[in-house]
């Protein structure tokens, strides 16, 4: 790509003409955030179980003494010799944010439906420290939209609160959760596909950038 070479004053005006748009992007983004967290829950009533290295534990331990836990919905089923290659990217991110989120009551983890053997060889080969469970053996990843059976593989079905193409038994995501003093669970939020952008610190640094035209990475096909 070409661009055209001016002098710092001509520069100068450009970057301010841009940093208009940066600032009314910036109170955009804040006013969205702030509705996000206005958004309504709901109560999260069925007793997941999960496989830990600590052994078996509730949806309610999984807080670890926090009120708010956010799960990245990893894709690695039964079987697979390595987890999806987008989610591994994004999941190099999470190690340096958690400390973070726990000093903020934010727990942060990751569920996939392979068996724990199969996530720990995973993870060791990777070399993350992050928390990460198996669902194999409840509903969770199927209730929350982002596995399917075999037989919707291909075929329309509801993802990303509409309705696409299954290109897989996996499909990312991230999930939201509270809990109350009672001890009540409610989910508060849900994204996917192209929602999950925004946690890559990767893309915000390729993005300023001169020749990083960024291609997310998002599987393939993308469902937008």
């Amino acid at each position: 790509m070409q661009h055209t070479v001016v002098s710092q004053d001509q520069w100068l005006a450009a970057r301010k003409a841009l940093l208009a748009k940066e600032k009314a992007f910036t109170d955009a983004r804040n006013a969205l955030s702030a509705e996000r967290r206005d958004m309504p829950w709901v109560k999260v009533d069925k007793p997941y179980v999960f496989d830990t290295r600590h052994g078996r534990e509730a949806l309610a331990d999984l807080f670890d003494g926090k009120s708010q836990l956010i799960v990245y919905h990893f894709m690695l089923a039964q079987g697979w010799h390595e987890g999806c290659k987008s989610c591994s990217y994004l999941a190099d991110h999470f190690d340096g944010a958690i400390p973070h989120l726990a000093q903020r009551d934010v727990t942060m983890l990751a569920v996939s439906r392979a068996p724990l053997n199969e996530i720990e060889a995973y993870k060791g080969r990777m070399g993350w420290k992050f928390k990460w469970v198996s669902s194999n053996g409840n509903d969770f990843n199927y209730d929350f939209k982002v596995s399917f059976p075999d037989g919707e593989v291909g075929k329309e079905g509801g993802y990303n609160f509409g309705t696409t193409k299954v290109y897989g038994e996996e499909m990312p995501g991230i999930s939201v959760f509270y809990k109350n003093g009672a001890g009540d669970i409610f989910r508060t939020y849900s994204t996917y596909a192209r929602g999950l952008d925004i946690i890559v610190g990767t893309y915000n640094l390729l993005d300023m950038a001169p020749k990083a035209a960024t291609k997310r990475a998002c599987p393939s096909p993308c469902p937008g």
